[in-house]
């Protein structure tokens, strides 16, 4: 099974931005599209974005024009980059398949001044 890693949270003022890293434990080629999720507390966690293996994306329309997810194979590695930052994006977010399997610790983001 394949376990994902994910990085580059942290504190941000409103207007900022932070690039988010999923690692993925081994190639994730053919394994299909990859979601970048949210929790925020006491909330459910919520997909944000979407990446298939061809490259096409989807957006939660709350984060659409500010957030933008992509993909490096060779690195194994799925990226969210997220702009305009405001208060109620923050959560923990989550990446993983789209088709399932285990979630991985999270990275926390907080956007407050």
């Amino acid at each position: 099974q394949v376990q994902f890693v994910e990085s580059g949270g942290g504190l941000v003022q409103p207007g900022g931005s932070l690039r988010l890293s999923c690692a993925a434990s081994r190639s994730i080629f053919g394994f299909g599209a990859m979601g970048w999720y949210r929790q925020a507390p006491e909330k459910q966690r919520d997909l944000v974005a979407l990446i298939t293996s061809a490259g096409s994306t989807n957006y939660a329309d709350s984060v659409k024009g500010r957030f933008t997810i992509s993909r490096d194979s060779a690195k194994n590695t799925v990226y969210l980059q997220m702009n305009s930052l405001k208060p109620e994006d923050t959560a923990v977010y989550y990446c993983r398949l789209a088709s399932g399997g285990s979630w991985g610790q999270g990275t926390q983001v907080t956007v407050s001044s």
